[in-house]
């Protein structure tokens, strides 16, 4: 296939929803005529499918299964990674179709078909969001420790843009653990990953150190999606982290700033301890950020209105970091592997709740992209 080459402006835009038409005045994704073809590695769907379920095998390893369940379910954070997967996915495909379509909104009208599934209805005042196949699985429709501020700004009227966030004050993992979708784009230059991971993250989580946070792990993917190494390509989101004004002073000891590095830590630490094995650098970073999880938490607990813990947002990171350097090597697949999503899936664990999904999200997305 081939991208067409795109440039980010700003003004009214037409959202285009096969639907409905939504206005919306806010930067958008402006196709022009020269096409240009998308770059993907051999192992670029193993890349795709690993990156989609280590972070889900990170996610719920971090949590406990209750008495007598044979599999264990991710928290609301991989449940937004798949919706917002999905929402850069229709605007791929309205891409394909050579229509104009607005990135930031399909993702936002994919984060309200998430908050359907949390709390029964859309928000009063959302536009139509016609229900797509994500809609249709069960196993996404569970109440999963969702993060309140993913709730309360999906809830509140309007969409969240950079100009005028939502939750400014919201610094927390709700926003970066979904984030990781943006560096699967094939071929997207380093400033619009930024921007569409910042676009991303308004939607909920509005402080400076959440949006940042969240663009710098897209390029730390995006990079190693290209084939750079672990460690180059957390260095070059920690690069473009550096030099980013807007970042606060005290962005050290926000959360979601916290919960990245202490993600960086442990792939970079796994990764040197175990250089040819990744599935076994998989197992130490994940393991070393959940061995302190709350025995208690479960995905199917009383306590599923409760906000995840840190550390199930940083074993997911950790996990997709690992993902996009090493494919499904990091399930135990052979190192460089080349074929499709159906050829690799049987790595996959089946302990995971949400494995098919997972599975049928990768499909999709290599289908459309590559």
């Amino acid at each position: 296939m081939t991208w067409p080459v795109i440039q980010l402006t700003g003004g009214p835009a037409w959202l285009l929803s096969r639907a409905t038409r939504a206005r919306r005045s806010f930067y958008y994704v402006r196709m022009t005529t020269q096409p240009q073809p998308a770059a993907v590695l051999p192992d670029y769907a193993s890349r795709v499918l690993a990156v989609l379920a280590a972070g889900a095998v990170g996610d719920a390893a971090a949590t406990r299964a209750s008495a007598g369940q044979d599999a264990l379910g991710v928290t609301a954070n991989t449940q937004l990674t798949l919706f917002v997967t999905d929402g850069l996915l229709e605007w791929i495909e309205w891409q394909n179709e050579g229509q104009m379509a607005d990135a930031a909104a399909c993702v936002w009208l994919a984060c309200l078909r998430w908050h359907r599934t949390q709390t029964g209805q859309l928000p009063e005042s959302a536009p139509p969001a016609p229900s797509r196949w994500i809609d249709e699985r069960p196993e996404l429709r569970h109440r999963r420790s969702p993060d309140p501020a993913c709730l309360t700004g999906l809830a509140d009227p309007g969409m969240g843009v950079p100009t005028d966030p939502k939750n400014p004050d919201a610094a927390g993992c709700g926003a970066l653990v979904r984030s990781a979708p943006y560096g699967l784009i094939p071929s997207l230059p380093d400033t619009h990953v930024a921007s569409f991971a910042r676009q991303g993250a308004v939607l909920t989580h509005g402080h400076p150190a959440a949006w940042t946070a969240s663009a710098a792990f897209a390029l730390m993917i995006a990079s190693a999606m290209t084939g750079a190494s672990l460690p180059d390509a957390v260095a070059h989101g920690q690069s473009w982290l550096r030099d980013q004004a807007e970042a606060p002073t005290d962005a050290v000891e926000a959360p979601a700033t916290a919960s990245l590095a202490a993600a960086v830590d442990a792939a970079l630490a796994a990764e040197r301890a175990h250089p040819s094995d990744p599935a076994a650098a998989l197992t130490q970073a994940v393991c070393t950020l959940t061995e302190n999880a709350e025995d208690s938490a479960s995905a199917d607990s009383a306590s599923a209105d409760s906000p995840a813990p840190a550390s199930t947002a940083s074993a997911a990171l950790a996990a997709q970091l690992l993902g996009a350097a090493h494919g499904m090597a990091v399930f135990g697949a052979e190192p460089g592997t080349s074929g499709g999503v159906d050829e690799l899936s049987g790595h996959v664990p089946g302990w995971l709740a949400e494995r098919d999904v997972v599975i049928e999200a990768a499909r999709r997305w290599v289908a459309a992209t590559s």
